[in-house]
């Protein structure tokens, strides 16, 4: 049990798996054949000796009641975390039928999460002097400079704080506004060279023709992104990628790329007049091009309903997205964690949980995307469902989102009674009353969650969150009818 007497669900357990090679390993790990020594306490810990393929045994220990979030250790050398064996224990606990008994945790298992318990006390002392440090810097941002331009200072500020820890001597070189404003001037600079030439490249390609583009092939797109990241715009350079991607992809390709050369063209205008935009566009615009930024917005504490968590991956980075909802204020935000190709980010929230913490948001439209800051307990049941909206008031309002934002693939929304209904080969939520629907994005149609929705529905409305945008609509977590636990789609 944990501290609230409620054990997970396998749902919630799986929801912590990194990839699907991992959820289908933890199930093989799923009952009493492989473990010995199993145990675990009211407070949520868990642990066990897995018998291993290669070198085990494996000592594994999980702890799902820290107020940090899951966190678990395993003997064994997969890079995933958490890896099969730990997800397989937590399934095994899940089950509830005495498999994994109560009792003291074994010395092995003890000296772990002591080891947790002081590495947090640790860290509690560090993030006070840190808090110290960063207030300082923020004060002299502060002071050098306002508008966007000051905003533009924040790529100074981030390389203050990361020498926060620097015993060298170089904090109060890197703290210094001066230097930081001046660096902040000369990357704006670039970018403003970089989107310059873009703009030009743009005007060239569109010149010619877009029959020209099947000509040309990648590599005039790969070597328009590189002048980018040569100019310190990592974002522009993204955006030129995805455009070489799109030429010759399918029949309607030229529609596609036409207007995400709009989109681009927007983007670099935006930039090269960022002086005259709103506050809050212009921070979107320093953003969508690649600067970083700071969550400087109130800290706010709320329990926080885990809506949903999915990863995407590229070459180089794997994006996780965890989607939570305020049951107080009624906000809902995004978090995002990173980890480098191959590797798990490490956040990890169960789906359908309650997380006790304040969150502060980001500059930009919409301030959706937030910093997870102090957690007050570990994740915990709750009977509260986000407020759900009709299809028609979705789509409104993701075209209110775009006034914001307007190179927003998506927004969050919660469907309040609908059916997912075939449409021709595809799919689509409908709304109970069956006067209007979302069409369903074709790449969740060749998920497994399309299948574990249409069966948690049987024809019945029920409540979904997810992603809506101009692709359709992308179902993450679903409710029943009537009682029951969130079930994730991903």
């Amino acid at each position: 049990m944990t501290q609230q007497g409620v054990r997970w669900t396998a749902d919630q357990v799986l929801a912590l798996a990194p990839d699907a090679a991992s959820r289908e390993a933890a199930g093989r790990l799923a009952t009493a054949g492989p473990w010995s020594e199993v145990g675990s306490t009211d407070g949520g810990t868990v642990w066990g000796v897995c018998r291993g393929g290669g070198g085990g045994p494996y000592r594994t220990v999980v702890d799902v009641a820290d107020a940090s979030g899951p966190a678990c250790t395993c003997g064994c050398p997969s890079l995933r975390y958490p890896c099969k064996h730990a997800l397989g224990l937590l399934l095994l606990w899940t089950g509830g039928d005495g498999a994994v008994p109560e009792g003291e945790p074994p010395a092995w298992a003890e000296r772990w999460l002591t080891g947790r318990r002081e590495d947090a006390e640790a860290a509690a002392g560090a993030e006070t002097a840190e808090t110290g440090a960063a207030e300082t810097e923020a004060a002299g941002a502060e002071a050098v400079e306002t508008g966007a331009a000051g905003a533009e200072a924040a790529a100074g500020a981030e390389a203050a704080a990361g020498a926060a820890g620097d015993p060298s001597g170089s904090v109060s070189r890197a703290r210094d506004p001066v230097a930081a404003r001046r660096r902040a001037e000369r990357r704006a600079e670039r970018i403003t060279a970089g989107a310059t030439e873009l703009e030009q490249r743009l005007a060239d390609l569109l010149r010619g023709g877009l029959a020209e583009v099947e000509q040309t092939g990648y590599a005039w797109w790969e070597e328009t992104a590189a002048r980018m990241v040569d100019a310190q715009a990592p974002g522009l350079a993204s955006r030129v990628r995805e455009l070489g991607s799109t030429a010759s992809s399918g029949p309607d390709w030229p529609v596609r790329l036409l207007e995400e050369c709009a989109l681009l063209h927007l983007l670099d205008q935006g930039w090269l007049r960022r002086d005259r935009l709103p506050q809050d566009l212009a921070a979107t615009v320093r953003t969508r091009v690649g600067l970083p930024a700071t969550a400087d917005g109130p800290a706010v504490r709320d329990q926080w309903l885990i809506l949903a968590q999915y990863d995407s991956v590229d070459a180089r980075l794997t994006t996780r997205r965890v989607w939570l909802y305020g049951t107080e204020t009624g906000r809902t935000a995004l978090l995002l964690s990173y980890g480098a190709a191959g590797r798990a980010p490490e956040l990890t929230l169960p789906v359908g949980l309650s997380l006790d913490a304040e969150l502060s948001t980001y500059p930009g439209g919409g301030r959706r995307r937030a910093a997870l800051g102090k957690r007050f307990a570990p994740p915990a049941p709750v009977e509260i469902r986000p407020k759900g909206v009709t299809p028609s008031q979705a789509l409104a309002r993701y075209g209110r989102a775009l006034r914001d934002d307007p190179w927003l693939e998506s927004v969050p929304v919660t469907l309040e009674q609908v059916v997912p209904v075939p449409d021709g080969d595809s799919w689509q939520l409908a709304d109970a009353s069956g006067e209007t629907a979302l069409p369903l994005t074709p790449a969740f149609g060749n998920r497994a969650g399309l299948w574990r929705l249409v069966a948690l529905s049987g024809g019945v409305p029920v409540q979904v969150f997810g992603e809506c945008g101009h692709r359709g609509f992308t179902p993450l977590t679903a409710w029943p009818a009537g009682p029951g636990q969130a079930v994730s789609l991903n």
